[in-house]
Formats: structure tokens, sequence, C-alpha cells
């Protein structure tokens, strides 16, 4: 392994870099694969074993809180550690867990508390995973490549969420949730398999850093976030973005049943333009958005998600409203690759597990905490009048950002980060 410091230079002048990402990107769609059919099939295990609305309750709590703890420390072990390593470990005892669950399960074990263990164990997985990832992938591609190489992957993440449900649905009616499960572990094992193939240039940490305890890492990260105003801004961005807009398009199937009628393959089609729209605005994004202003792409985003909320509101037309979740859907990319990607580039190597890990832990909190918001009022208000609501307060809130000498900074700052 060579000994570079991850320099943008050092990465573009690495031979082989292209075989590299093509390999770590395969692995990781074939164990995301996996990892989604086991959601998919557990919720609708869980919702047609017990039709509980507790039982999701805690299946959400099991599925989300444990990665938002663990995502505090992923961060710092993906700044201390060989990254490629934490993620063949998290996925390995990720596999292991699962293979137990099933032979439980084949055995006759059906107690409720087994899968919430294993779905805690999953989600801390999860938490190591995510920043381990993000940190890694700016080590292998070139700094002049990395938007187009975040678009096509979540081009692949878009593209499984359509053939994830498909595929879990045909397992799940034709064998059993335990076929789930294995099939999981082998996806797994050859995500493991092909990361292995996958030279990674090692991480050499700055002299300073080499002394630090773990607990003055974690300290560090804390205070770099604290006090670096553009990584706030991206922090408090992602935050109000998953309450506002994230949190109420869950309701969205619920606007349907209310106000178009209950037939299934209105809530299918809802899926699949949203679905469909994230396909091809990561292709898009992939494809076009490599120069792109980076700042510039994010603050339209943001906009349009508030028009787009208001839109699915006042939408009077199923037609209509299909059309708003299919722009809906194309815009997410142009949010979040951007997004993902500004970070890889402005934050020092040595940092961005840390940095990646509050990134997780704002994403895993955030749509809880909107859906516990908006959930309730959903049954006091109509969910049209909560998705204008919210496409005002975004709008509002972007505005305000503008306006306020803070927000004037924090832009500066972002702009000042921006490649092009």
């Amino acid at each position: 392994m060579t000994e570079d410091t991850q320099t943008p230079s050092a990465v573009e002048a690495r031979p082989g870099w292209r075989r590299d990402v093509t390999i770590f990107l395969s692995g990781q769609t074939v164990s995301l694969f996996g990892s989604m059919l086991v959601q998919y099939a557990v919720m609708w295990h869980l919702t047609l074993e017990t039709k509980s609305g507790g039982v999701m309750a805690l299946y959400a709590v099991f599925g989300f809180l444990p990665q938002a703890v663990i995502s505090i420390f992923g961060g710092v072990w993906a700044d201390r550690l060989d990254r490629k390593k934490l993620i063949i470990g998290a996925d390995a005892a990720i596999a292991v867990v699962t293979l137990a669950l099933a032979m439980f399960m084949a055995a006759g074990a059906t107690d409720l508390w087994l899968i919430f263990v294993a779905i805690a164990i999953r989600s801390a997985g999860a938490g190591i995973q995510m920043p381990a990832v993000a940190a890694l992938l700016p080590q292998i591609v070139p700094a002049d490549k990395l938007m187009r190489v975040n678009g096509i992957n979540g081009t692949i993440q878009s593209a499984m969420m359509l053939v994830a449900p498909a595929a879990a649905a045909a397992v799940y009616a034709s064998m059993s949730i335990v076929a789930v499960f294995y099939i999981d572990v082998v996806t797994a094992v050859i995500g493991i398999g092909l990361l292995l193939l996958v030279t990674v240039p090692r991480l050499v940490r700055s002299e300073e850093s080499k002394d630090l305890g773990y607990f003055d890492d974690l300290v560090g990260g804390v205070r770099y976030i604290a006090t670096h105003a553009f990584v706030r801004w991206i922090l408090v961005l992602y935050a109000v973005v998953f309450v506002l807009i994230v949190a109420p398009s869950f309701l969205t199937p619920l606007m349907i049943v209310r106000t178009f009628g209950e037939e299934v393959w209105k809530l299918t089609v809802n899926e699949l333009a949203f679905s469909i729209g994230m396909v091809l605005g990561g292709a898009a994004v992939a494809a076009w958005a490599g120069t792109w202003n980076r700042v510039r792409m994010i603050l339209i985003s943001t906009v349009v998600f508030g028009v787009i909320s208001i839109g699915l509101g006042l939408s009077t037309n199923l037609w209509v409203f299909f059309a708003f979740m299919f722009l809906l859907g194309l815009s997410v990319p142009t949010f979040s690759t951007p997004s993902f990607t500004v970070l890889q580039e402005t934050v020092e190597p040595e940092m961005q597990g840390r940095v990646f890990g509050f990134v997780g832990i704002v994403m895993a909190l955030s749509m809880p905490f909107g859906m516990a918001v908006f959930g309730p009022l959903a049954d006091t208000f109509s969910v049209e009048s909560l998705l204008i609501w919210a496409g005002v307060a975004l709008l509002l809130v972007v505005a305000l950002a503008l306006a306020v000498p803070g927000g004037r900074r924090a832009m500066h700052a972002a702009n000042e980060h921006a490649t092009v």
C-alpha cells in the first residue's frame, strides 16, 4: 500500500483507480441489495404477523436509534482505523447476526425480541459503515471525478429502491422470511469478497493527531464541526430538509388513501414515480453535473423541495400528484450528491469519518423526529395542509438563512469551498 496522505493529485496519479471504484461500487451494490431485501421483508413480516402500530413504532426505534448512537463513535473509528477493514468487519458482524436469526427462526423461534435485537445490531453496523464508506471513496476516487462517482452511486441506490421491493415480495411470498435472511448473508459475503480486491491507499494521520486518544479525537471532531461554518451549514440544511420534506413525504400514501382512494395500484404508482425520478436524477447528475457549482445546486434543490411540497399539497388531480412525486424524486440527487461531494472535497481526509458520522446522526434522527411531529398532526389536520405548510416553512428557512448575518457568513464560507 502507498503511504500518501490522500491529496487529490496523489489519488489522481494512482493507476487502477477505475478498476478499484468499479469493484467497490459493485460490492456495495450487492450488499445493499441484500440489506434492502431484509428491510422490506421484516417490515412486511411484522405488519402481517402483528398488525400492531406499537410494534411498527418499535421497529422504527430499533432500526434508526442504534445507527444514530453508533455513528458518534463510528466516525472516530473511520478516522483512526483502516476504513476498508472497518467496512468488512461491520458487514461480517451483520452477516453473522442475520445468519443466527435465520437459524433460530428456521428452528421455530419466532419471538419478536429476536427480530428487534437483530435489527438493532444491523442498525449499529450501518452506523459504522456509513461514515467509513463516505470517507473511503475520496481515497480511491480522483477529486475531479468525485461528483460523477457519487452520482453513479446514487443512481445505483435509487435503482435498488425499484428492484428490491419486487424481489423481496417474490422471495417472501414464495418461500419465507428465513430465505430472505439467507440471501442477505450470501450478498454480504459477496460484498466482502469484492471489497477485499480493492486497493485502498493508507491514510497517514498528521503528527499532531497521532498522539491523541480516542476521546480526544471525538472531542476534536465535535470542535471541528462547531467551528467550521461550512460544515455546520450543511448539517443544519440536512436536518431542516429531513424534518420538513423527507418526514412529510412519508405521509403521501396516507393522502392518496384519504383523497384519491384505497386502490393498491395508486400506492404502487406513487412509489414508482418517486423511485424512477430518483434514478433519472442520479443519472443526470452523474452525466452532466460534474462541473456545476456544488453550493448553487444545493440551494436551488432546497428551494425546489419547498415548491414541490406546496405543489403536492395543492394537487387535486391524482396524476398531477404523481407528477410532483416524480419531480421530488428527480430533485433528490441534485441535493444529496453535491452535498456529499462538497464535504468529501473540502473536509480534511483525517476528519472525514467524524464529519460523515455526524451526517449519519442528523439523517438518522431528523426523519423520526419529523415523523413524531407530523404523524400525530396528520390525525388532526389534512395531509395536504401539512405538505403546504412544510414547503412554506422550508422556503422561509432558506430566506432567513440568506438574510441573517450568520447565514451570509456561512454562505460565503460555502462558496469559498465550491470547486467551480
